[in-house]
């Protein structure tokens, strides 16, 4: 235990070290990523077996739009490729519904 300042400087210091080396932060009780969640992205199309679509804007986390698409078997997450013609089409499809 410590009973001098020094001690605590030492150790709120190192705990200040540790928490920058994650790679997320905790707001409130949610983990939050602090980078790009898409690593490889989907090129070929997929449209049909498309459940459901998440849109992440560019972001100080991340300088790329992320587009992730649950499929329907398999309920498996799957980011695709902005950049894709057949992506720009389903996004298109599904604003105007």
């Amino acid at each position: 235990m410590c009973l001098n300042v020094n001690c605590h400087v030492w150790t709120y210091t190192d705990f200040l070290t540790l928490s920058s080396k994650t790679s997320g932060s905790v707001v409130g009780n949610q983990v939050v990523n602090l980078r790009c969640r898409c690593i490889t992205k989907e090129r070929k199309p997929i449209g049909r077996r498309i459940v459901a679509l998440e849109v992440h804007p560019v972001s100080s986390h991340c300088a790329e739009i992320q587009i992730i698409a649950t499929l329907k078997m398999e309920k498996r997450k799957v980011c695709l490729d902005p950049k894709a013609p057949w992506v720009q089409k389903v996004l298109k499809n599904r604003r105007a519904r």
